[in-house]
C-alpha cells in the first residue's frame, strides 16, 4: 500500500523533526525549480533546450514537478509522491546521461536529491522501514 499510515509511532521526537526539516530542504529545492520552469526563467529554458527537449516543454516539466512534489508534502500520500519524484529523477538522470553531462555535479545532485527525498520518510515512517531494513 501506498499510503502511509501517518508518522511513526517509534520514532522519537528528534527523529521526526530532523525527518520534516530534511523535507522542507527538499521542498524548498525541488519548489524552485519547478517555480523556474512554470516561469519560463531564460536559464532553465536554455538548460532544457541542451539537453534536446523544445523550449515549450520547460512549464510542462515544471508542472510535473510540482504536482510530485505537492503528491510528496501531502502525509497522507508521501510515499506514492516519493515514488513520483524517484521516477521524475530518474528521467532527469536519463536526460542528462543521454547528453553526456560530467558525473559532478549533474549525477550527483540528481540522486542526492532523490536520497534527501526518501531519507526523511525512513525516518519517521514504519512502513519505509519495513520494506527498507538497513543492518539487521
Amino acid at each position: 500500500m501506498l499510503i502511509a499510515e501517518g508518522p511513526s509511532r517509534t520514532a522519537s521526537r528528534t527523529t521526526t523533526t530532523v525527518s520534516w526539516g530534511l523535507t522542507v530542504v527538499t521542498a524548498l529545492f525541488l519548489g524552485y525549480i519547478a517555480v523556474v520552469k512554470l516561469l519560463r526563467v531564460p536559464y532553465m529554458e536554455e538548460s532544457v533546450m541542451a539537453m534536446g527537449f523544445t523550449r515549450g516543454s520547460t512549464p510542462i516539466v515544471g508542472a510535473t514537478l510540482a504536482v510530485c512534489l505537492l503528491v510528496y508534502l501531502v502525509p497522507r500520500t508521501e510515499i506514492l509522491g516519493a515514488v513520483m519524484l524517484t521516477g521524475f529523477l530518474g528521467g532527469a538522470l536519463c536526460a542528462h546521461f543521454r547528453i553526456g553531462m560530467p558525473v559532478f555535479p549533474n549525477y550527483v545532485m540528481v540522486v542526492g536529491t532523490g536520497v534527501l527525498a526518501w531519507l526523511p520518510l525512513y525516518l519517521r515512517n514504519d512502513l519505509v522501514r519495513k520494506i527498507v531494513k538497513i543492518g539487521r
